[in-house]
Formats: C-alpha cells, structure tokens, sequence
C-alpha cells in the first residue's frame, strides 16, 4: 500500500519525512510555452480538471507552475506569472483540501501569494536566487525544493559543461541547504533536486541518475527527480515529440523510485502504475 501524503510530508507539525520508495508529484503547467503541455492548461477550468484527475489517478502532490522553464524560455514578470497560477490554486485547493500543492517559482512575491492562496511547498529551480525568497519559506515554514541549475532556462543548454558533474552538483546543493537553514528555513522540510535536464547534457543526466543513492546518503534528505519527457530520453532511445516519451519515463520511475522520495511527473496514471510494479518486484510481494 502506497504511503499516505500526510504521514509522508505535512502533519500537523509541518515535517518532511525521508520515505520511499518515491511518492508522486503531477506536473500542472499554466503557461501557453512549455516544452511538454504548453497551453494545455493555461486555461483555469482545464488546470483545475486535470488536477482533480492526477489526485484520483495516486498523484500525492501537484506542482502548479506560470513561467516555463523549458530551454531558451524567457523571463516573466511576477504579476503575469501570478495571474496565471492564481485561480488553479485556489480552485485546487477548493476541490482537493488532502492533496499538497507545490508552487513552481523563483519569485518571493509568487511563493507568499501561492502559500497565502492554499499552496503547501515551494519549487524552486533557483535554489534560492531571488534574496527575499529564503526569508519567505522560513515565516511560512513550508517545504521547499531546492534545484541545481547551470545557467537560467534561457541559457542552460548552451554547451553545459562541468569538471566532474556529481561532485559540482553535490556541493552545489550543499552550499545552497545550508544558506536556506542559515536564513531560517528549517532543514527538515528542504528537499533536494539535482536538475535533471537543467543545463545538462545526455551523459551528465545518466552520471547523475547514477549518482542518486550517493545524494540520498551525503544529505539524509528527500530527493525529488525530474525525468519525465525529458529531451535526453528521446536521444537515447529515438522516440519523437514530448508526449511520445511517456513510455521510456515511466521505465526510469521505476528504475529510480526507491532512490528518491518524490518524482516529478506528466502522465500520473503511468508513473504509479510503473513505480508500484517496480516496488512489488523489490519486496516480492503485492502490498507495498
């Protein structure tokens, strides 16, 4: 039996417990240019649906994003981005009071509004670059996923290069826990996401994928992955567009769901069907 999201994340005393193998996190994109589903749910009603959909589907938590962050994508202002995420995370909060709600931003105005709006945790793939943002999550107490990042998404996959990716990545991460626990987040509710795909090129993705039991151990704190449709899937295994590579996602999630606590995912359905048959093989047995 899949563990429940509040003995996982927030009970009553706001806490992030290190569980596996990993929960399930639905990706709701309220932008019109995401690489994967870009303008699918820019639209409130379609946001909110699909939302309630991925819950009955297992989804865990949902991850609520306004700018994309897709490769070469450009800055928006953080009214834009709040107008666009705003009415999905009060309906959602509305129609599913259980479920956490993840909002995906860099932006400290964005972060208070969401988590003043309903919103559970904060995601956010800058680990922490705007100055007031740290501040933010430590009145609020609230989880927070710090990411690796090489460059911004306009610039990312320009020529991403590293001496030696694992080790740059882990002490990045190091680095940036400790400026979030220095400035008052509490470290048991920081979870940590070495950027798949964020300025990365095909071989640093699998070194890093390789490398998610060594973060697991260096920081005892919960990982968050994000695979799913990733453009060094289609490299590896020749598949076409964006939603063509649900398939080839869903054998990572499982190979990779007892080494983290929470992954990321577009198709919901698939991701638990795939991390739920990988756990019964680990464990032999049907209730896992």
């Amino acid at each position: 039996m899949r563990s429940s999201l509040r003995a996982w994340a927030l009970d009553g005393r706001r806490r992030i417990e290190l569980r596996r193998p990993a929960q399930i996190m639905g990706i709701i994109n309220a932008t019109p240019d995401s690489f994967s589903d870009g303008g699918a749910h820019l639209d409130p009603d379609r946001a909110i649906a699909a939302g309630v959909g991925m819950a009955a589907a297992g989804a865990d938590w949902l991850d609520v994003g306004g700018e994309s962050s897709r490769p070469g994508a450009q800055a928006i202002t953080a009214e834009l981005e709040w107008s666009r995420i705003r009415p999905a995370i009060v309906g959602l909060r509305e129609r599913l009071p259980a479920i956490g709600i993840s909002v995906d931003t860099c932006k400290a105005a964005v972060a208070r509004a969401a988590l003043d709006a309903g919103a559970d945790m904060v995601n956010d793939i800058s680990a922490g670059a705007d100055a007031d943002m740290f501040p933010a999550v430590a009145q609020s107490r609230c989880a927070m996923v710090l990411m690796h990042m090489q460059g911004t998404p306009a610039t990312m996959q320009r020529q991403p290069r590293y001496a030696e990716v694992v080790d740059e990545v882990e002490a990045f991460l190091d680095e940036r826990l400790k400026a979030a626990v220095a400035a008052g987040v509490p470290e048991a509710m920081v979870i940590l996401d070495p950027g798949i795909g964020f300025g990365k090129s095909v071989e640093h993705n699998l070194r890093l994928i390789a490398a998610l039991p060594r973060f697991a151990a260096a920081f005892q704190r919960p990982l968050m992955v994000g695979l799913s449709r990733k453009s060094f899937i289609a490299a590896l295994v020749a598949v076409g567009p964006a939603a063509e590579r649900d398939p080839a996602s869903h054998v990572l999630h499982a190979l990779v769901s007892d080494h983290c606590s929470l992954l990321r995912v577009h198709d919901v359905p698939g991701a638990v069907a795939a991390c739920t048959l990988a756990a019964s093989v680990r464990n032999g047995a049907t209730d896992v």
